[in-house]
C-alpha cells in the first residue's frame, strides 16, 4: 500500500485506542458466579461500557452473550421526554373531560406508556457513582461439565479489553436477588409530581428464605441489611462463608478500600447466637454454627459501618460444608510426599497426602469447600519438635533448613540453634501470613551470649497483592565469629493456637527473582504495539539482568525492550501484535530468564493488575492470565511500519541529545499525527520530531541537572491524531467517550553512560 493509503488507514482508527488507554473499566459483576449446568443473567457495572460487543470468561465450558446496554439519560433527553409526556397528559385530560377537539388514540396511549417506561428504566441520576454509571446485561451459560473454580470475566469494546473481575463457578444451588440500582432523589421527586409514590428513604431490609446447602448472591446498598432464613436440625454444624473481598480486592474510592461484611445468626425468637466480622486476618468472615435445636434460623449480613453501593457484592455459602481452617505443615519439599493434617469443620478426612511438584506456592484442594495455599521448596525440611522459650531448650538444626512449626499456645516461642562461622551471610525468613496462617511473626537472631544481632517484625513482599499487613518476617546478617547462634520466632501480639503455623527458612542467601506484569489485559490493532510494565521481585540480594521472552505464544507476537537491567525493579516494554486479527483474546505467557549462580534459570511472569486502595495505596494483584485482544481489519502494510532503524540502545548524555529514526510513511504523516513521550524517565524529553526520507527522526534531550549516569530503561512513544483532543463529553452522562493513542511505537531502549 502507498504511504497515503497507510495514513488513511491509520486515520480511520484515529479515534480508536490501539492499546489499553480509553478501554472499558469494570466496577462489579453481579452475581459474581453461578452453578454448573445453568444459564443466568449477569449485570456488569462500570465505565465506557456502552459499546461492549463481547464478553469472555476464562477457561472451558462457559459462553456469554451481550443482551443490553443501559446508562442514565442526560438532562436534555429527560427534558424532551418529560415535555412530551406532559403534552400527552394534557391531551388525555382534555379528551376525558370533553373540553377539547383532540381525540385520544391507542397510539397516544402506547407512546405515553413507552415514555414512562424509558424514564423509569434509565432516568437521569446526578448522584450515580461515575465509576459504575454504565451497565451491561449478559446471559451466561455454564455447561454441566464446566470445571468448578474461580474464573475471570472481561468485556470487550472497540476501544479495548477491560480488566478482569472474578467469576466463580460452583456446584451448589444458587440464589440471587435482582441487581441493585443506586438511589435517585431527582426521580423520586418527579414520580411524586406525577402522582406516584416515591421509594422509602434509605434501603429496606431484604429478607428471603433459602434451602441448605446454597450460595446466596447479594449486593449491599447504603444502610442495607440482608437477611436469609433457613431450617437446620439439632447437632448440625452449619458453615457460613462469605466471599466479598475475594471478588473485588480493592475499592479505589472507599476506606479501608474494600467491603467489610459482618455476619450474625439469630434463632427463631430473634436471639443472637453467633457473629463474625473477620476470619483470622481476612476481611471476609467465616463461622460455624453448632445448631442447638431443630428450627428456623436467620443469618444477617451488612457492612461493618453500614456503607454500601452496587460494587459491595457478596457470595454467601451456607450448609454442612467441609471447610479447612488450618493445615500443618504449611508446605513440603519438592519431589517428596507430605502428610498434611487438616483442621476445620465437617471434614471427612483429617489428613491427606500431597505430591510436591515444582517449587512455589500452589493450592491444596480435596474433599473440602475451600482451597488452601501450600508452599513447596527444595531445601531440607524438619519439624519443630517442641515449643522452646529459651536458648537452653532450643532445637538444634543444620543449615540450610526449613523448619515447620507453630506457636501452639499464646505467648509461646520457637527457638532454634545452629552453628556458624565468621563472615557467613545468613538469611532467616518466615512464611505464615502469606500462607493464610494468622501468625504475626517476629524474628530475632542472637549469639551464644544472648546478644541480639538482628531482628525483624514485618517485611513487605510486593508479590502478595492481597496482603495489606505484611506480617511475615525476614532478616539478614553476617555472623561475626565462629560459634553457636540462635534464631527465635514469636507472635508479635503474643497470640497462639493450633492454626498459628509457620515455615521458617534459615540458610545462606539464595538469590532469585519473581516477576509480575501489568496490566493483565491488553488491546492491540493488527501489527501495532502496546505497552506493559514488568516488576522484578528480587530475592536475597539478586541483582542480575533479567530478559523476558514469549512462551508458547500465537504466531506473530513479538517483544521490544523486554529486559530489566542490573538491579532494576521495574521497566516498561512493548508487545507487538500479529498482522491478522484474532477471533478472541489470546492468553499469552511471558517468561523471564537470568543467570543464577552461573546457570540460566527462568520464571513465568505472573499477570497482575495495579490496583489502588482507598485513594492512595497501590497493590499488584495477581490475575489468572494475561489476555491480549487483537481486533480490527488485517493490516499487512503495518509489517514494517514504526520499525526502529537506529542502533539500540540509544546513548544519551546529560546535556546532550540522541536521534532515533523510525520507519514510517513520509507523505504528510507528521502533518496528521503527533508523537509524544509517555511516562518519560526523569531528565529525558522528546525535544523534536523531524521528517526524513523514509519516515521520521525523534530527538531526545537529556537534562544536565536531572539525568543520572548509569540510568537505563525504555522510551515509550505514543502516536495520536493531531487536534483530536481527548474526546468530547456531552451534557450529563450520555456523551461519555474517550480516545487513546492511535498507536504505540516499539519500546526504544536507552542508556546513560556512566562517568
Amino acid at each position: 500500500m502507498k504511504p497515503l493509503g497507510i495514513i488513511a488507514g491509520l486515520l480511520l482508527l484515529g479515534g480508536t485506542a490501539f492499546a489499553q488507554s480509553g478501554g472499558p473499566h469494570l466496577a462489579y459483576v453481579y452475581p459474581a458466579g453461578g452453578r454448573t449446568g445453568t444459564t443466568l443473567p449477569v449485570t456488569v457495572g462500570g465505565q465506557f461500557l456502552m459499546t461492549v460487543s463481547n464478553a469472555y470468561v476464562s477457561g472451558p465450558g462457559v459462553t456469554v452473550a451481550v443482551l443490553e446496554h443501559t446508562r442514565p439519560m442526560n438532562q436534555k433527553e429527560f427534558n424532551e421526554l418529560r415535555d412530551r409526556l406532559k403534552t400527552l397528559q394534557e391531551k388525555w385530560q382534555d379528551w376525558r373531560k370533553g373540553t377539547g377537539t383532540s381525540v385520544w388514540t391507542t397510539a397516544d396511549l402506547a407512546e405515553r406508556e413507552q415514555i414512562r417506561a424509558k424514564i423509569l428504566k434509565n432516568p437521569p441520576n446526578r448522584t450515580a457513582p461515575p465509576a459504575m454509571v454504565d451497565k451491561v446485561l449478559l446471559r451466561v451459560t455454564i455447561a454441566s461439565n464446566a470445571p468448578a473454580g474461580d474464573r475471570e470475566i472481561r468485556l470487550a469494546t472497540p476501544l479495548g479489553l477491560s480488566q478482569p473481575l472474578r467469576f466463580c463457578i460452583g456446584t451448589l444451588p444458587e440464589v440471587a436477588r435482582p441487581a441493585a440500582s443506586p438511589a435517585n432523589p431527582d426521580l423520586d421527586k418527579y414520580i411524586e409530581k406525577m402522582g406516584g409514590h416515591a421509594a422509602p428513604a434509605g434501603t429496606p431490609k431484604n429478607e428471603a428464605e433459602v434451602t441448605l446447602p446454597a450460595v446466596v448472591n447479594g449486593q449491599i446498598m447504603p444502610g442495607g441489611v440482608d437477611r436469609y432464613r433457613f431450617f437446620a436440625a439439632r447437632g448440625k454444624r452449619i458453615v457460613l462463608a462469605v466471599s466479598a473481598r475475594q471478588l473485588i480486592p480493592y475499592l479505589a474510592d472507599a476506606v479501608p478500600g474494600w467491603f467489610e461484611p459482618v455476619l450474625t445468626v439469630y434463632d427463631a425468637d430473634g436471639k443472637e447466637l453467633k457473629g463474625a466480622a473477620r476470619f483470622h486476618f481476612r476481611p471476609d468472615p467465616v463461622m460455624c454454627l453448632e445448631v442447638p435445636r431443630d428450627g428456623e434460623y436467620t443469618v444477617e449480613i451488612h457492612d461493618s459501618i453500614y456503607r454500601g453501593r452496587e460494587d459491595f457484592v457478596y457470595r454467601l455459602a451456607l450448609g454442612e460444608l467441609p471447610f479447612v481452617t488450618g493445615i500443618f505443615p504449611l508446605g513440603g519439599r519438592a519431589g517428596e510426599r507430605t502428610a498434611v493434617k487438616l483442621t476445620g469443620w465437617n471434614l471427612p478426612e483429617k489428613t491427606l497426602t500431597h505430591e510436591n511438584g515444582e517449587t512455589g506456592v500452589t493450592e491444596l484442594t480435596g474433599d473440602f469447600f475451600n482451597a488452601v495455599p501450600f508452599a513447596v521448596d527444595d531445601l531440607p525440611e524438619v519439624p519443630a519438635e517442641k515449643t522452646a522459650d529459651s536458648a537452653a531448650d532450643a532445637q538444634k538444626v543444620t543449615l540450610p533448613v526449613i523448619i515447620n512449626g507453630r506457636i501452639g499456645t499464646p505467648g509461646a516461642a520457637g527457638v532454634f540453634r545452629f552453628g556458624g562461622h565468621a563472615g557467613q551471610a545468613i538469611v532467616a525468613e518466615v512464611y505464615a501470613r502469606r500462607l493464610d496462617s494468622p501468625l504475626d511473626s517476629f524474628l530475632r537472631l542472637t549469639d551464644a551470649a544472648g546478644k541480639q544481632l538482628a531482628f525483624n517484625d514485618d517485611y513487605e513482599d510486593k508479590g502478595t497483592g492481597l496482603n495489606t499487613h505484611h506480617a511475615d518476617s525476614y532478616l539478614t546478617a553476617t555472623l561475626p565469629a565462629d560459634g553457636v547462634y540462635f534464631i527465635q520466632v514469636t507472635d508479635t501480639e503474643g497470640n497462639g493456637g493450633p492454626d498459628f503455623a509457620y515455615r521458617l527458612r534459615v540458610s545462606e542467601p539464595r538469590p532469585d527473582f519473581a516477576l509480575r506484569v501489568a496490566p493483565s489485559s491488553l488491546s492491540l490493532r493488527p501489527g501495532v504495539s502496546g505497552a506493559l510494565t514488568v516488576y522484578a521481585l528480587r530475592r536475597d540480594g539478586f541483582t542480575n539482568t533479567i530478559t523476558l521472552g514469549l512462551k508458547d505464544a500465537p504466531a506473530g507476537f513479538s517483544l521490544s525492550g523486554a529486559q530489566l537491567a542490573t538491579g532494576q525493579t521495574q521497566a516498561q516494554f512493548t508487545v507487538k501484535a500479529p498482522l491478522l486479527p484474532l477471533d478472541r483474546p489470546a492468553a499469552i505467557t511471558l517468561e523471564g530468564w537470568a543467570f543464577l549462580n552461573g546457570k540460566r534459570a527462568g520464571h513465568d511472569a505472573v499477570p497482575a493488575e495495579d490496583m489502588m486502595q482507598a485513594f492512595m495505596y497501590r497493590h499488584l494483584v495477581p490475575a489468572r492470565e494475561l489476555a491480549v485482544a487483537v481486533t480490527g481489519p488485517a493490516r499487512p502494510f503495518m509489517r514494517d511500519a514504526f520499525k526502529i532503524t537506529s542502533a539500540l540502545p540509544v546513548k544519551l548524555l546529560p546535556g546532550g541529545s540522541a536521534r532515533v529514526r523510525v520507519n514510517v510513511p513520509a507523505g504528510g504523516f507528521l502533518d496528521r499525527f503527533q508523537v509524544e513521550l509517555a511516562d518519560a524517565p526523569e531528565g529525558i524529553a522528546l525535544s523534536d520530531v523531524q521528517p526524513t526520507a523514509n519516515g521520521m527522526e525523534l530527538v531526545f534531550a537529556g537534562d544536565p541537572d536531572k539525568l543520572k549516569p548509569g540510568l537505563t530503561g525504555n522510551l515509550i512513544c505514543e502516536v495520536s491524531v493531531k487536534n483530536a483532543g481527548a474526546g468530547k463529553r456531552g451534557k450529563g452522562l450520555a456523551g461519555q467517550t474517550r480516545r487513546g493513542p492511535a498507536a504505540t511505537l516499539p519500546a526504544i531502549p536507552f542508556v546513560v553512560p556512566g562517568q
